[in-house]
């Protein structure tokens, strides 16, 4: 089980960058299953989470080469479609497989995902929209089979904007026989990127970023070269761990406009922020003043964010209240805060921090990707040495946090 070894007190200041987003890298790897070709993608993040998928592609026939942040997949040989069971279990992204392989050979085969344990993350309105376009969908001892002889588009009014279910309906739909409307649909930025990946492909896909997107079938796909998107999450994690210790960053390739929710909590917090095209200089005060947050979908405050805040808030002067509105089980980080002096306190759903002057370094646990991000706020902020257990979460979605963190000032080590 490895660890990170945090020597924390330290002011982080200098230059670092954001790397590629893992929410938009996994559909659209999946994605590629359509074009039944060549995909180059570039800004693919090495982390835990694109291994996986690349492993879960190879299974199903892909061809799958890997240089840096470039990875190619050549989908022409896919012949199986079935998701092992042991590969969905430690993945709940592999779950947009289901949309490329129904949409491109009208079969899948998948059990029910796993993941981080942040609560209630039911699939059924990814089930419903494949029933909608006419996919037969049955569950036999665990495992989820979906047929079809063909997908007719239609309207799909989904009953919560959930980014997957979002994301696997354009997916089974994009080479279907007329046009599907996804109303009331996810508007996250990763979309709109999903939706710019299919359009390079041939596909007609429009709305994204709207509640309604349109999605008109064509009957074949092409070969294509994409450049990911930024990773907003890393970005906000990146300027609150330099927020933590008073610290100043200059962070590049960022996408300004997807991280105004957190540029704005940031500014209420006290930081002065200035922004460049694609860059963003943040300069914090020595102590954050306490501020309220309230998760929402997207243009709203983020929910994987809420976890780094609410670490980053346990010095601020005053209250904090953060309510989550997204997942139920979200706040299994309180427990490791406290362990280290945190004055933080779960009630229903919110948690009420009160601003202390320190943290204090003891050994505490990753609960979650997110919430292992949070020890890694608390560590740099903590008095002494923090040792971060199970950091294999924390992994799965930061490419290199820790060396982007040692450049800059933190002192990090990882131990195997």
């Amino acid at each position: 089980m490895s660890s990170f070894i945090i020597e924390g007190g330290k002011r982080l200041e200098g230059e670092t960058f954001v790397s590629g987003s893992k929410n938009a890298s996994l559909p659209i790897m999946a994605a590629t299953i359509l074009n039944e070709g060549i995909s180059k993608l570039y800004n693919v993040p090495k982390i835990e989470d694109t291994k996986m998928m690349i492993e879960i592609l190879k299974e199903l026939g892909c061809k799958v080469k890997k240089d840096g942040s470039k990875v190619v997949i050549d989908s022409s040989n896919v012949h199986k479609f079935e998701i092992s069971e042991n590969l969905m279990r430690k993945m709940r992204s592999s779950v947009i497989l289901a949309g490329s392989l129904i949409g491109k050979y009208k079969q899948a085969t998948f059990s029910y995902p796993g993941g981080c344990d942040i609560g209630s993350r039911p699939i059924d309105l990814h089930l419903k929209g494949f029933k909608k376009l006419g996919i037969q969908v049955q569950e036999n001892f665990g495992k989820i089979i979906c047929t079809t002889d063909s997908i007719v588009g239609t309207e799909i009014n989904l009953d919560f904007p959930s980014v997957g279910a979002t994301e696997n309906i354009i997916l089974a739909s994009v080479l279907a026989e007329g046009v599907t409307y996804i109303r009331n649909a996810a508007r996250e930025p990763e979309i709109e990127d999903l939706q710019n990946f299919l359009n390079k492909m041939g596909a007609n896909v429009e709305g994204a970023g709207t509640n309604v997107i349109k999605v008109e079938g064509v009957n074949k796909l092409k070969e294509v070269s994409y450049n990911i998107m930024p990773d907003r999450i890393e970005a906000g994690t990146l300027l609150c761990a330099v927020a933590t210790t008073g610290g100043k960053v200059r962070l590049k390739n960022v996408e300004i406009e997807h991280i105004k929710p957190i540029l704005d909590k940031l500014q209420e917090a006290g930081c002065n922020i200035e922004n460049e095209k694609n860059i963003v200089n943040l300069t914090s005060p020595k102590r954050l003043k306490a501020i309220d947050i309230t998760t929402m979908p997207y243009p709203g405050f983020p929910t994987d964010m809420q976890s780094i805040f609410g670490a980053m808030l346990c010095t601020a002067s005053g209250t904090s209240i953060i309510t989550e509105n997204i997942f139920e089980n979200r706040f299994k980080y309180a427990q490791e805060l406290q362990r280290m002096g945190a004055k933080i306190k779960v009630n229903g759903k919110s948690i009420i921090i009160k601003g202390t002057r320190k943290l204090y370094s003891t050994k505490v646990k990753a609960t979650d990707l997110r919430g292992g991000a949070s020890m890694v706020i608390a560590g740099l902020m903590a008095k002494g040495t923090t040792e971060i257990e199970d950091i294999k979460y924390i992994l799965r979605g930061y490419e290199n946090v820790d060396e982007k963190l040692n450049g800059i000032g933190a002192n990090i080590k990882i131990l195997l």
